[in-house]
Parts: structure tokens; sequence; C-alpha cells
């Protein structure tokens, strides 16, 4: 007759001449080892999946799954928080999709459409807005699972960037935008002119630089300390922001000078924006209880089959010949005329 394998196990031979009581004994002992193991196990397997759930926590991402064939949805406790659902609530993939912004729920459907059709795992960065109306950016990282040519399964993490986010775009900010008046940088305004250019001359239809040097700003930043010469960059840059809203870009290309890149034709659009610029500078900018009085002295050049050196150097000839002039006035730069 063939022993029970526990029986086997313990060494007890049911047909020897120890006592019942001892073979119940060395069988109990036996289960009761065996289930320490189990204990120890699930414990073991309890406190991995505490580490797992904290370190999760910490870093603001969870795990997910899709049923590719039901559309089912698994989320961890992590992934829950991240959307701010209640744990345990059940999904619907239909509707979790509604928490993600228009566009990167375009981006999110078409990189899984080519990711499924190519069999390839995908990552991308998408913008949510949770049942809380807490807007956040989640970084996606998904794998494919599956017998064959077909996949069955879609899983992996998605873990919260805000914060990251956040930083590089302050990052980039600073990179292209001026701290002080909120305009473009001189970095950016090189950038979108040399774009403009291109790198070989070329004949487009028009278009202008204005460089604008502001006159009086360094008295009024010498005689009454740089606060109230701050106060007066910021009130011409918003000034400028205004009266130069069709431009392609309006900068801060220097201490007190900055540049418009116009896209009408330089002959006409460029020498009317001039005239108002000078016009709006010229006026007194009032800040807790004193008057400032600056001007506005402007240089024009064509962007017309000149490299972008070469299209701000011309600008720079007509600023000076402006401010030769007696300031507050502007000028355009004719390769032909010595003062420009």
């Amino acid at each position: 007759m063939a022993q029970p394998s526990a029986i086997r196990a313990s060494g007890i031979d049911p047909f020897s001449h120890d006592s019942t009581a001892a073979a119940v004994e060395r069988l109990t002992a036996l289960v009761e080892a065996q289930a320490r193991t189990i204990r120890d196990y699930e414990a073991t397997l309890a406190h991995s999946r505490y580490i797992f759930e904290r370190a999760s926590a910490a870093a603001r991402l969870g795990v997910w799954e899709c049923d590719l064939a039901s559309e089912k949805l698994n989320w961890s406790d992590g992934t829950y928080d991240l959307f701010d659902v209640p744990r345990g609530t059940a999904l619907v993939r239909a509707r979790t999709l509604g928490f993600y912004e228009p566009e990167s729920l375009r981006t999110l459907q078409t990189t899984r459409s080519r990711a499924l059709k190519e069999r390839k795992p995908f990552s991308l960065d998408a913008a949510i807005v949770t049942p809380k109306g807490s807007r956040r950016w989640i970084r996606i990282h998904a794998t494919l699972e599956g017998a064959g040519d077909a996949p069955s399964r879609l899983f992996g993490i998605k873990q919260d960037i805000t914060e990251e986010k956040a930083k590089l775009d302050r990052i980039q900010y600073f990179a292209e935008f001026d701290d002080m008046t909120g305009l473009a940088n001189r970095n950016k305004f090189q950038t979108h002119l040399a774009q403009i250019c291109g790198d070989e001359p070329t004949r487009r239809a028009g278009g202008a630089l204005l460089l604008i040097d502001l006159d009086g700003f360094k008295e009024v930043n010498d005689s009454l300390g740089h606060m109230a010469g701050d106060e007066c960059l910021k009130a011409a840059a918003h000034r400028l922001r205004i009266v130069c809203g069709k431009a392609s870009i309006v900068a801060r290309v220097g201490g007190d000078e900055f540049a418009v890149i116009l896209d009408a034709p330089h002959d006409s659009g460029a020498r009317q924006l001039a005239a108002r610029i000078i016009a709006v500078l010229s006026q007194p900018i009032h800040r807790e209880g004193k008057s400032y009085h600056i001007g506005a002295s402007i240089g024009i050049a064509a962007i017309d089959g000149c490299l972008a050196p070469d299209v701000f150097r011309n600008a720079d000839a007509a600023l000076y010949g402006a401010k030769a002039a007696g300031r507050k006035t502007y000028r355009v730069f004719a390769a032909s005329d010595p003062s420009s």
C-alpha cells in the first residue's frame, strides 16, 4: 500500500512499534513546521508588498495593466492615488481616458495604436486633470505581453512628474525669456531671427527688424537709482507688448535695448510701428507718486535676402543714425546712406 506523502516525509513507519501517540506527535510537529514556513513566506510577501507600496508612494508611481480583449483595467493603490480616485473603485477605461487633457489623449491614443501595431513598448508624458480638479503631468511606461503575434495585455507604471515638469518649464523659461520684463531674451531673439533669415541669404517678401534704445534711461537709472530704472524697463516692456501685438517677437536684447521683428513690409508697416512706439514710450511713467520721463530711438532694417548678423548690423547702424539725429526718432537703414 502506498504511504501518504506527508507520512513518508515525516519518516514515520505506520507499521513500526512506535505508539500511536508518538506518531501523531511527530505528524503534528511536521504540520506546525510547514505552517510556520507558510506564515514566514506570507509575512515576507506582505513585507515586500508594504515596502513596494511605500516606495511607490514616495516615488509617486503606480502599477497598471489593461487586458486588451476586454479593456479591463487593474490599478495598484499608487495609481488610484495618482488619479485621485478612491482605491478599489471599479474602473472603466473609457471613463479614465476622460481624465487626460485633449492633446495628451490624442498623443496617448496615437502612440498606443502604433505600439500595438508594431508590437513595441512605449513611453510618453501626458497631462491629466483628476476628479478633484488637480492638474498633473504623468509619465507612462507600457510593455506588451502575449503569445505569438497577438498581444493580450499592456502593463507598466505611471509616475507623477508634475514637479519635474515644472522645474524643466522654469529652466526653459529662463533660457528664453527675460526675468524682469517677461519679454523674449536675446538668445530667443537671435534664434528666431536666424530661423527667419535661414543659413543662406534668401529673398523673402518683406519683414523688418526694429532695434529700440531707450532715451534718457541712463539719467533716470543714475540719478534715481536702479529701482526707478527697473520700473522704467518694466513699463517700456509692457507698452511694447501692447503696441507691437502683431509682431512675431518682442525681445529685450540688452540693458535698455529692445528688438521687434515685424512680418509686414518694412517700408510701410515698420515705419508706422516705429512712430507709434516712439509716441507711447515718450509718455510719462507714473509709479508710487513719481513720474519718470524717457523716450526711444529706433533703427529699422529690412529682412530681405540678408543673413541674421547682417540684418542686426544694419538695424544697429540705423539706430546710431537716429541717435545722431537728435533721438526720439527713427531711421531706416539704406546701404547708400553713409549716415545709416
